[in-house]
Protein backbone atom coordinates (compact mmCIF):
# COMPACT_ATOMS: atom_id res chain seq x y z
CA UNK A 1 0.00 0.00 0.00
CA UNK A 2 1.46 3.46 -1.20
CA UNK A 3 1.78 5.79 1.68
CA UNK A 4 -0.56 8.59 1.32
CA UNK A 5 0.52 12.64 1.56
CA UNK A 6 -0.49 13.33 4.61
CA UNK A 7 2.19 10.35 6.10
CA UNK A 8 5.06 11.49 4.44
CA UNK A 9 4.70 15.19 5.36
CA UNK A 10 7.65 15.73 7.58
CA UNK A 11 6.49 15.61 11.40
CA UNK A 12 5.13 19.22 12.57
CA UNK A 13 5.68 19.86 15.95
CA UNK A 14 5.41 22.78 18.41
CA UNK A 15 8.10 23.83 20.98
CA UNK A 16 7.65 23.20 24.62
CA UNK A 17 8.85 26.83 25.58
CA UNK A 18 9.27 30.01 23.81
CA UNK A 19 12.56 30.74 25.11
CA UNK A 20 15.38 27.62 25.06
CA UNK A 21 18.63 27.22 25.39
CA UNK A 22 20.80 25.59 22.82
CA UNK A 23 20.88 22.13 24.30
CA UNK A 24 17.46 22.00 25.07
CA UNK A 25 16.58 22.83 21.65
CA UNK A 26 18.80 19.77 20.54
CA UNK A 27 17.18 17.14 22.66
CA UNK A 28 13.44 18.66 21.31
CA UNK A 29 14.38 18.31 17.97
CA UNK A 30 14.60 15.19 15.82
CA UNK A 31 15.79 14.78 12.46
CA UNK A 32 12.46 14.92 11.05
CA UNK A 33 11.44 18.71 12.70
CA UNK A 34 12.18 20.82 10.67
CA UNK A 35 13.37 24.14 12.92
CA UNK A 36 16.12 26.43 13.34
CA UNK A 37 17.37 28.20 16.04
CA UNK A 38 17.99 31.93 16.59
CA UNK A 39 18.16 33.94 19.87
CA UNK A 40 16.73 31.41 22.11
CA UNK A 41 13.84 31.23 20.02
CA UNK A 42 12.76 27.87 17.91
CA UNK A 43 11.98 28.90 13.94
CA UNK A 44 10.24 26.34 11.56
CA UNK A 45 10.62 26.12 8.46
CA UNK A 46 8.16 24.65 5.39
CA UNK A 47 9.40 21.60 3.45
CA UNK A 48 11.14 21.29 0.22
CA UNK A 49 10.32 21.40 -2.98
CA UNK A 50 11.37 18.90 -5.64
CA UNK A 51 12.92 21.64 -7.38
CA UNK A 52 14.81 22.08 -4.21
CA UNK A 53 15.87 19.26 -3.41
CA UNK A 54 16.85 18.08 -7.12
CA UNK A 55 19.34 20.76 -7.08
CA UNK A 56 20.74 19.97 -3.69
CA UNK A 57 20.71 15.82 -4.42
CA UNK A 58 22.81 16.75 -7.24
CA UNK A 59 25.51 19.26 -5.57
CA UNK A 60 25.61 16.76 -2.59
CA UNK A 61 26.91 14.10 -5.43
CA UNK A 62 29.08 15.94 -7.11
CA UNK A 63 30.60 17.45 -4.07
CA UNK A 64 31.69 14.34 -2.03
CA UNK A 65 32.81 12.57 -4.75
CA UNK A 66 34.78 15.99 -5.43
CA UNK A 67 36.25 16.03 -1.68
CA UNK A 68 36.25 12.56 -0.76
CA UNK A 69 38.38 11.76 -3.79
CA UNK A 70 40.87 14.68 -2.67
CA UNK A 71 40.52 13.74 1.12
CA UNK A 72 39.56 17.10 2.25
CA UNK A 73 37.06 16.90 4.62
CA UNK A 74 33.27 16.03 4.60
CA UNK A 75 30.30 17.21 3.16
CA UNK A 76 26.66 17.03 4.79
CA UNK A 77 23.51 17.65 4.05
CA UNK A 78 20.19 18.79 6.01
CA UNK A 79 19.06 18.26 8.66
CA UNK A 80 22.32 18.69 10.38
CA UNK A 81 22.65 22.13 12.83
CA UNK A 82 25.80 24.28 12.51
CA UNK A 83 25.74 26.18 16.17
CA UNK A 84 27.50 29.33 15.15
CA UNK A 85 27.07 32.54 18.32
CA UNK A 86 23.78 32.97 18.75
CA UNK A 87 21.91 30.49 16.17
CA UNK A 88 21.63 27.03 14.96
CA UNK A 89 20.75 27.20 11.53
CA UNK A 90 19.86 24.04 8.56
CA UNK A 91 22.10 24.74 5.72
CA UNK A 92 21.13 23.02 2.70
CA UNK A 93 24.50 21.35 2.61
CA UNK A 94 27.71 22.37 4.69
CA UNK A 95 31.88 21.46 4.21
CA UNK A 96 33.98 20.44 7.19
CA UNK A 97 37.36 20.89 6.32
CA UNK A 98 40.04 17.57 7.25
CA UNK A 99 41.79 20.20 9.77
CA UNK A 100 38.20 21.01 11.30
CA UNK A 101 36.28 17.75 11.39
CA UNK A 102 36.78 17.44 15.25
CA UNK A 103 34.25 20.27 15.95
CA UNK A 104 31.69 17.53 14.67
CA UNK A 105 29.17 16.03 17.18
CA UNK A 106 26.33 13.66 16.68
CA UNK A 107 24.03 16.06 15.29
CA UNK A 108 25.63 19.52 15.15
CA UNK A 109 28.76 21.54 13.86
CA UNK A 110 30.54 23.36 17.07
CA UNK A 111 31.05 26.88 14.75
CA UNK A 112 31.25 27.96 11.14
CA UNK A 113 31.44 25.61 8.64
CA UNK A 114 34.29 26.40 5.95
CA UNK A 115 31.30 26.60 3.26
CA UNK A 116 27.67 27.08 3.22
CA UNK A 117 25.33 26.34 0.74
CA UNK A 118 21.51 27.47 1.01
CA UNK A 119 19.16 26.66 -1.52
CA UNK A 120 16.45 29.42 -1.66
CA UNK A 121 12.44 28.44 -1.39
CA UNK A 122 9.90 30.76 -1.87
CA UNK A 123 9.46 31.30 1.72
CA UNK A 124 12.86 31.10 2.61
CA UNK A 125 14.40 34.21 0.77
CA UNK A 126 14.14 36.83 2.87
CA UNK A 127 15.92 34.76 5.54
CA UNK A 128 18.19 33.48 3.33
CA UNK A 129 19.62 36.93 1.79
CA UNK A 130 19.27 38.56 5.19
CA UNK A 131 19.21 36.87 8.42
CA UNK A 132 21.62 34.16 7.56
CA UNK A 133 23.55 35.94 5.00
CA UNK A 134 24.79 38.11 7.62
CA UNK A 135 25.09 35.37 10.62
CA UNK A 136 27.32 33.51 8.79
CA UNK A 137 29.71 36.20 7.78
CA UNK A 138 29.95 37.69 11.40
CA UNK A 139 30.31 33.50 12.55
CA UNK A 140 33.02 32.70 9.80
CA UNK A 141 31.87 30.47 7.18
CA UNK A 142 34.40 31.25 4.69
CA UNK A 143 32.50 30.95 1.68
CA UNK A 144 28.68 30.96 1.05
CA UNK A 145 26.60 30.03 -2.01
CA UNK A 146 22.81 31.20 -2.42
CA UNK A 147 20.93 28.89 -5.01
CA UNK A 148 17.95 30.74 -6.19
CA UNK A 149 16.11 27.91 -8.65
CA UNK A 150 12.85 30.04 -9.10
CA UNK A 151 14.76 33.03 -10.47
CA UNK A 152 18.04 30.60 -11.79
CA UNK A 153 20.46 32.65 -10.22
CA UNK A 154 23.70 31.61 -8.00
CA UNK A 155 25.72 34.26 -6.31
CA UNK A 156 28.91 33.36 -4.53
CA UNK A 157 30.51 35.12 -1.37
CA UNK A 158 33.90 34.55 -0.22
CA UNK A 159 34.97 35.75 3.14
CA UNK A 160 37.15 38.85 2.72
CA UNK A 161 40.47 39.76 4.45
CA UNK A 162 37.96 42.75 6.18
CA UNK A 163 35.95 39.43 7.48
CA UNK A 164 32.99 40.97 5.68
CA UNK A 165 31.59 39.01 2.43
CA UNK A 166 33.30 39.74 -1.26
CA UNK A 167 31.20 38.85 -4.05
CA UNK A 168 32.45 36.83 -6.59
CA UNK A 169 31.27 36.68 -9.79
CA UNK A 170 31.54 33.52 -12.44
CA UNK A 171 33.86 33.73 -15.02
CA UNK A 172 33.02 34.61 -19.08
CA UNK A 173 32.28 30.91 -19.62
CA UNK A 174 29.93 30.96 -16.68
CA UNK A 175 32.33 29.03 -14.13
CA UNK A 176 32.60 29.44 -10.39
CA UNK A 177 35.95 28.32 -8.84
CA UNK A 178 35.51 27.70 -5.27
CA UNK A 179 38.71 28.94 -2.77
CA UNK A 180 37.34 26.80 -0.09
CA UNK A 181 37.20 23.69 -1.97
CA UNK A 182 40.59 24.12 -4.03
CA UNK A 183 40.17 22.78 -7.17
CA UNK A 184 36.45 22.50 -7.43
CA UNK A 185 34.41 24.03 -10.08
CA UNK A 186 30.85 24.65 -10.83
CA UNK A 187 29.00 25.41 -14.60
CA UNK A 188 26.38 27.70 -13.29
CA UNK A 189 24.17 26.49 -15.97
CA UNK A 190 24.14 23.05 -14.26
CA UNK A 191 21.82 23.89 -11.61
CA UNK A 192 19.22 24.85 -14.32
CA UNK A 193 19.21 21.91 -17.15
CA UNK A 194 16.25 19.54 -16.69
CA UNK A 195 16.50 16.80 -16.48
CA UNK A 196 19.46 17.50 -14.27
CA UNK A 197 22.70 16.48 -15.96
CA UNK A 198 23.82 12.80 -15.08
CA UNK A 199 26.67 12.68 -12.26
CA UNK A 200 28.82 10.29 -14.50
CA UNK A 201 29.34 13.20 -16.77
CA UNK A 202 29.98 15.75 -14.77
CA UNK A 203 32.68 13.66 -12.66
CA UNK A 204 34.17 13.43 -16.18
CA UNK A 205 34.44 16.90 -16.54
CA UNK A 206 35.96 17.50 -13.12
CA UNK A 207 38.38 14.78 -14.06
CA UNK A 208 37.37 12.24 -11.59
CA UNK A 209 36.07 9.66 -13.98
CA UNK A 210 37.28 8.45 -17.52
Amino acid sequence: MQPTIEQTQPNIKVAPNPKMTYEEFLDWCDEDTLAEWVDGETVMTSPASLEHQSIGSFLIRILSEFVEHHEMGMIIHAPFQMKLKDSGREPDLLFVAKENLGRLHKTYLDGAADLAIEIISPESGTRDRGEKFYEYEAGGVREFWLIDPIRQQAEFYQLGENKLYQHVAPDASDVYRSKVVAGFWLKVNWLWEKPLKPTREVLKELGLMK
